[in-house]
């Protein structure tokens, strides 16, 4: 081998650097577990909220430490910034896709204008986005196109306004209009990412990661590590629309009379309804129905006397609310007081008043409800676009507060909103995002300068939430959370600790394996092998990638698929070596006759990877990422690593170095087993497996995952064995049919997917949910078990929800048609690959024949024992990744086969396919050793890498066996039986 010296010291090199960005890692978390154990030295479990005390602790202790050096190069928290990040099921956290209403945006352009030809379009629209790939603006334009008559989207009430009036004029054309509301639309969604990445920025969360996802108005956020979930919801979905208002008092007679008569009206309403039996027919799937949903399910129960007053309670004098109600009771009367037949019954005085609820404490059961001076437009007296400044701070009474600063516009409005409170006697109502924060009244006359503050029941955290949002500025449309993942750190730290424990025995298996099998030289590959893996977490750290559990799994997959190279290596020595060759040149023809199916193999997998990346998301980009640093770091140390120790090894006189032991010197040597001459049986087998599987697949189908269907899954954990089917019984009562709920690992715990209210977006349906869980599971759970025990929290908890998932309809639609292309995608590139790399369209006919074989059989034998298996056997993204896995080892393992009968036919011909043959028996010893390590490392993951890995597991233990299987009976008896017809000197074998 040339130029070894540059070799060697590229490899110094590179080890050296991936040993130093791993120290970081190492460094930060030795802080941490000192910080760790500090706090549980400091505060005992005896205390009151004693996790929330450590945590707050422990991040006082790492503050402290912070700036100081260690080890004379770094400090913890620039060691923090380039630690390994570890993704959210290794640390808990949150990962939510947001989407940005563009429908919003464009009625935010418009002005809110009421053209009706522009709002028939918005609402066809809607309705076309349901089945349709198009962006929401395309089908905007096309239903626009299809009704507009003589309208134009130059139109001085659409979008030739004021506003606009520096883009667009009277006299342009809708195409010359469009490419503006393209560029228009594109800002806001830019701006909207910019409001997120400030508001992220001051939550306090290490290594979080923002980012858009095409033009589709989506933005991923994924903010690993964060403990108080609900606070993470409620900053990023937020618009942050912060407004003041005046309110009615509580004296007014026309509202007391209006809810009389509105009591009254509901009794109509519902009674007739209720006592017929009738269900309340539920509103489709838009948001504004989401109270309006929760109220008619109360209603199904029992008929009310007085639907509305009996739910009412008197508020406290000098309050500038008009009623109070128990929180339990607001949705429903929220939903009466919507209602086209009751709005009408207002009062001419008061018939454009807004009634919005208070934001309530925490622990508290009484809510307020204030009615404030609206107008026709519903637009606020101020908004919060005057604000210019906000900042977290201490009341008059000490109590967390926020301060905020107008400018000039918005001081001059607040003096005269001031000005008219002071007068009328009421109260000034600070609204954000539709909850009155407060609403104080004004006891000393106008007031100047304009300065005020946000009162109320806040922890400290909330008033620097508030005060956050309201400095990076409001969302320009509403951002739904569509797709969301929640783990609690206590399943993170689970994680951690089954993919390190996979790791280990993965690799001691390896490495003994090795020895055993390859005696001396087999010392080197382990050597090389441990090198790669310190390059490869080396390589992800310097790239700031995001090491996930599907991620270990990749990792320890490439130990067991890179010991291949050295394998196919060192069996081609043998070779040599058996042809009487010297060791040295032996070595030098072994490397060289290896390379080419070595590199074939690789770039097969390493296609299959990039496409899994490319059509991938979350942690199965992990998987991919590792898969491909994995294949990368496994050519180098294979081939040049291995290369250099052996050749420094045998330069020196008297060493003999032996590719062999003497238990394994002799095996598979002299085969000659007939493959082609069983090709037929084969054939039959392989009918009878597809034809079975497929039979299933079309008669029972696979269990789709909430991936693919949409829904919400919760992974809860009980201290007790629980039983699956009477929890399931009962939460089909409360949710409706179509919930499942299976045992999940262990039998104390469960997994719970239901597409409950799929179609609705917001924290109040995913509380809501949670609520009904809890409410039902509660008899399972230990006395005192509060709801925020029982949710995804901060607490190192080991009962209640772990796990949470939620995929919008949408977005299932998405990731499905996703998986469909990057699975006919691998095929076809694998296809063109092969079809290249060989010259002839019958190998890589062999090649895809083989692989569609693979596939089908997983998928029949997923469909066939779905059911009966004691693990989870969904179809989800992390299936698709082992499917595009399975596609990859298949074409490894056919590429290296075909490589050799390439090889030999080459030198002696075709031999009425005996030559074929040779060349099969010649790979056995690499294929069936490369199996049998791949294999042992997918079961040490199956086995000890947690329950959510069994069936991505299990599904390439199946592709493993049924490839390795294919590429000897499949590709190549088909790969023959094309060409003999070509080639007529071919008899039949």
């Amino acid at each position: 081998m040339q130029n070894k010296g540059l070799i060697r010291l590229f490899a110094i090199l590179f080890g050296v650097v991936s040993i130093y960005q791993l120290s970081f890692t190492f460094i930060t978390s030795k802080l941490e577990g000192d910080a760790e154990t500090y706090a549980i030295s400091q505060i005992s479990e005896a205390e009151e909220d004693y996790v929330a005390k450590r945590e707050a602790l422990e991040a006082s202790y790492l503050d402290s430490i912070g700036p100081a050096s260690v080890f004379g190069f770094t400090n913890y928290n620039d060691a923090k910034t380039k630690e390994l990040n570890k993704g959210l099921d290794l640390k808990g956290g949150i990962n939510v896709t947001l989407q940005i209403s563009v429908k919003d945006i464009l009625k935010g352009l418009a002005n809110n204008t009421k053209n009706p030809v522009f709002n028939k379009a918005l609402a066809d629209a809607d309705t076309a986005s349901k089945n349709s790939d198009n962006t929401y603006l395309e089908l905007f334009f096309e239903a626009f196109d299809n009704i507009k008559g003589e309208t134009k989207l130059a139109s001085p009430d659409i979008f030739a306004n004021k506003g606009l009036s520096d883009d667009i004029n009277f006299q342009m054309t809708d195409d010359q209009v469009k490419p503006v509301i393209r560029r228009k639309i594109d800002e806001s969604i830019v701006s909207a990412f910019e409001v997120l990445r400030e508001r992220i920025d001051g939550f306090g969360v290490t290594q979080p990661n923002i980012q858009r996802e095409g033009n589709s108005g989506r933005i991923l956020v994924e903010l690993p590590g964060a403990r108080d979930i609900a606070r993470a919801q409620e900053l990023l979905s937020s618009t942050a629309q912060l407004e003041f208002w005046e309110t009615y008092p509580q004296s007014n007679q026309s509202l007391g009379q209006f809810f009389i008569n509105a009591n009254e009206r509901l009794k109509d309403i519902l009674e007739p309804e209720t006592q017929e039996g009738e269900e309340v027919s539920k509103p489709e799937s838009e948001i504004d129905s989401l109270l309006s949903d929760v109220a008619q399910d109360s209603l199904d129960l029992t008929p009310q006397v007085n639907p509305l007053l009996s739910k009412l309670i008197p508020t406290n004098p000098g309050s500038h609310a008009i009623a109070r109600a128990l929180v339990s009771d607001t949705a429903e009367i929220g939903s009466y007081l919507r209602m086209p037949q009751i709005r009408r019954l207002l009062p001419n005085d008061v018939q454009f008043a807004k009634f919005l609820w208070e934001r309530p404490a925490k622990d508290v059961e009484v809510a307020e409800l204030f009615a404030l001076k609206s107008n026709r437009d519903a637009i606020p007296r101020i908004s919060g676009d005057v604000v210019s400044d906000a900042q977290d701070t201490f009341d008059q009474f000490n109590k967390p507060a926020v301060s905020m600063t107008m400018n000039t516009r918005g001081a001059k409005e607040w003096e005269k909103l001031t000005s008219d409170a002071f007068n009328n006697q009421t109260g000034i109502a600070i609204v954000l995002d539709n909850k009155v924060y407060t609403a104080p009244g004004v006891s000393t006359g106008p007031i100047s300068g304009g300065r005020s503050e946000i009162t109320g029941t806040f922890t400290v955290n909330e008033t620097k939430d508030i005060a956050n949002v309201l400095r990076a500025g409001k969302l320009p449309a509403s951002a739904e959370i569509i797709q969301s993942e929640v783990v609690g750190p206590s399943l993170g730290q689970e994680a951690i600790d089954s993919g390190f424990m996979s790791f280990m025995i993965a690799m001691g298996f390896v490495l003994i394996w090795m020895i055993f099998y390859y005696g001396k030289a087999g010392i080197f590959a382990d050597i090389a092998l441990i090198f790669n893996i310190v390059l490869i977490f080396g390589v992800l750290t310097s790239l700031g990638a995001v090491l996930t559990l599907p991620g270990i799994a990749g990792i320890v997959l490439t130990i067991g698929m890179s010991v291949d190279a050295n394998v196919l290596i060192f069996e081609r020595i043998k070779e040599e070596l058996a042809r009487g060759k010297g060791k040295s040149q032996a070595v030098a023809d072994g490397f060289s006759n290896a390379l080419s199916s070595i590199l074939d193999a690789n770039i097969t997998t390493g296609l299959t990877a990039i496409i899994l990346f490319v059509f991938g998301s979350g942690p199965i980009k992990g998987f991919a990422t590792t898969l491909l640093i994995g294949i990368l770091t496994s050519l180098f140390t294979a081939i040049f690593i291995t290369r250099l120790m052996v050749d420094s090894y045998i330069a020196k006189k008297g060493r003999s170095l032996e590719f062999s032991t003497p238990i394994t010197k002799n095996l598979f040597k002299n085969l000659s087993i007939n493959f082609l001459g069983k090709r037929k049986i084969a054939y039959v087998i392989s009918a009878i497996l597809v034809g079975v599987g497929a039979f299933s697949l079309f008669t029972t189908g696979l269990q789709q995952g909430v991936d693919f269907v949409g829904g919400r899954s919760y992974q809860v954990r009980f201290e007790k064995a629980v039983n699956p089917s009477e929890i399931a019984s009962e939460l089909n009562t409360v949710f409706g049919s179509g919930t499942n709920v299976k045992t999940f690992g262990e039998a104390n715990q469960i997994k719970v997917t239901t597409p409950y209210k799929v179609d609705v977006e917001g924290i109040e349906v995913d509380t809501e949910i949670q609520n009904k869980l809890y409410t039902s599971l509660q008899k399972y759970l230990p006395d005192g078990t509060s709801f925020e025990d029982f949710t995804v929290g901060a607490s190192e908890k080991s009962i209640g929800i772990l796990q949470s998932v939620k995929v919008g309809p949408t977005i299932a639609d998405d990731i499905k048609k996703n998986a469909f292309l990057a699975i006919i995608g691998s095929l076809a590139v694998v296809f063109l690959y092969i079809l290249l790399r060989f010259r002839k369209w019958q190998f890589s006919l062999g090649a895809v024949i083989a692989v569609f074989h693979d596939v089908m059989i997983v998928l029949g034998i997923f469909s066939i024992t779905g059911k009966i298996m004691p693990f989870n056997m969904e179809i989800d993204q992390a299936f698709i990744a082992a499917i595009l896995t399975v596609i990859g080892y298949s074409l490894n393992d056919t590429v290296v086969v075909f490589d050799r009968i390439r090889e030999i036919v080459t030198l002696k011909g075709w031999n009425n396919g005996e030559n074929i043959n040779q060349a099969l028996n010649s790979t056995l010893s690499r294929t069936l050793n490369t199996s049998l390590t791949t294999l042992i490392v997918l079961l040490a993951i199956f086995v000890f890498g947690g329950e959510s890995l069994r069936g991505f597991m299990f599904a390439m233990i199946v592709g493993v066996l049924v490839g390795t299987y294919s590429s000897v009976f499949i590709a190549t008896p088909i790969m023959f039986d094309a060409l003999k017809k070509k080639i007529g000197s071919l008899a039949t074998a």
